[in-house]
């Protein structure tokens, strides 16, 4: 049975507004002779990630978090255009703006996404999808620019439906036709599925909604541990996680991608230097307060380890941080595993235990340039 009535009984009504091709369009916008042109944001080096391709480049098979370098063999003539993240954020100061218009029950995703809990709303709008319609008007309106909402009575399924007819797309999920809709969706779309846990259901026959919902939540746990019980109640249309306007940050970290391997004492020691300041200077600007300091090395091969140690005060300081860093960092064998990638991250507000530790959770959803030594 779905969940979709809150305490007094109404209908929960959830938007997912997800700006199309958010970098790119900006981009786009402001750079008429970009229009209609494949582009991709990012920077134009050897390490270079794309962070958002236009719909032109992506049809060559550009798309982000991909290597610079693969998308421009995958489109020779792609224009790559360096990231203008202060442009960026007020753009999305304007959508937030417009958002409050209708309710204060906003959850930001990251710049060019959030949830809204519509359920009361500021205009006493009956129907969501005619709330949703209005958004995405004046977000065109006063942007410029295209966004793609999605509808249902969860966070779950609104996501999905904001992705289901980009761009300028609006989809809605009514409760009544929810378990169809989850039935024929492919495992692939539904959130926590990763490339890996895909390729685990696929051996295990699970293709769609339908055929993950007749798994026992015991096969489910056994399998996949804590997320079982999601992926359960997923395939049911189950999702009962409110929208939350009040975020806490969780962790502070920063990372960087060499642009050529390291693998002597002296570079590792000077960038691992040069990390450590990098994330108090991130510590200070967001306040943060955090036990456990975290190591994150990626090597040549891509393989990536994480290693963590918790103390009992707050880590704030070049001097708090940088002997725990230097102190993980014995433990990683480099000089025949040259590394690729270096990033520190601090966590855990609260004191406890090793084993309560959180993994690594990268909060920094914008790539922000790397300060020169």
């Amino acid at each position: 049975m779905c969940h979709y009535l809150n305490n007094n009984s109404r209908e929960v009504k959830i938007i997912h507004v997800d700006m199309d091709q958010f970098f790119a369009a900006v981009e786009q916008r402001d750079n008429p002779e970009l229009k209609g042109k494949p582009i991709a944001v990012g920077h134009d080096a050897e390490r270079g990630v794309v962070s958002t391709a236009s719909y032109e480049a992506r049809r060559f098979g550009v798309h982000s978090a991909q290597s610079i370098q693969v998308a421009k063999r995958l489109c020779p003539h792609l224009i790559i255009v360096d990231p203008h993240f202060q442009r960026y954020k007020e753009v999305s100061a304007q959508l937030h703006e417009i958002f409050h218009d209708y309710t204060d029950l906003i959850e930001p995703i990251s710049l060019d996404e959030a949830f809204l809990d519509v359920t009361e709303n500021k205009k006493e709008i009956e129907l969501g999808v005619d709330i949703a319609r209005e958004i995405k008007q004046r977000i065109r309106e006063t942007t410029e620019l295209t966004a793609s909402a999605g509808v249902s009575y969860c966070k779950f399924l609104a996501k999905i439906a904001s992705d289901w007819r980009k761009p300028d797309g609006l989809t809605v999920i009514h409760p009544d036709r929810a378990l169809d809709f989850i039935a024929q969706l492919k495992v692939e779309k539904i959130w926590g599925v990763g490339q890996k846990t895909a390729e685990k259901m696929h051996r295990m026959g699970i293709f769609t909604g339908l055929d993950l919902r007749t798994m026992s939540l015991t096969r489910l746990t056994q399998e996949f541990g804590k997320m079982g019980q999601v992926f359960y109640d997923f395939s049911r249309g189950i999702d009962n996680r409110p929208v939350i306007s009040e975020w806490e940050r969780k962790s502070v970290s920063c990372e960087q991608t060499f642009e050529s391997d390291i693998s002597e004492n002296a570079a590792v020691t000077i960038h691992l230097y040069h990390t450590v300041l990098e994330l108090v200077r991130r510590i200070e600007k967001n306040d943060f307060e955090g036990r456990t300091l975290t190591l994150k090395v990626k090597f040549l091969d891509f393989q990536q380890i994480t290693r963590s140690i918790t103390v009992d005060h707050i880590l704030r300081t070049k001097d708090e941080i940088l002997p725990l860093a230097k102190q993980l960092m014995h433990s990683v064998e480099f000089h025949s595993h040259p590394i690729r990638l270096l990033g520190l991250g601090v966590s855990n507000q609260k004191s406890s235990t090793a084993q309560e530790q959180q993994p690594w959770v990268e909060l920094e959803l914008e790539f922000e340039p790397w300060p020169e030594v």
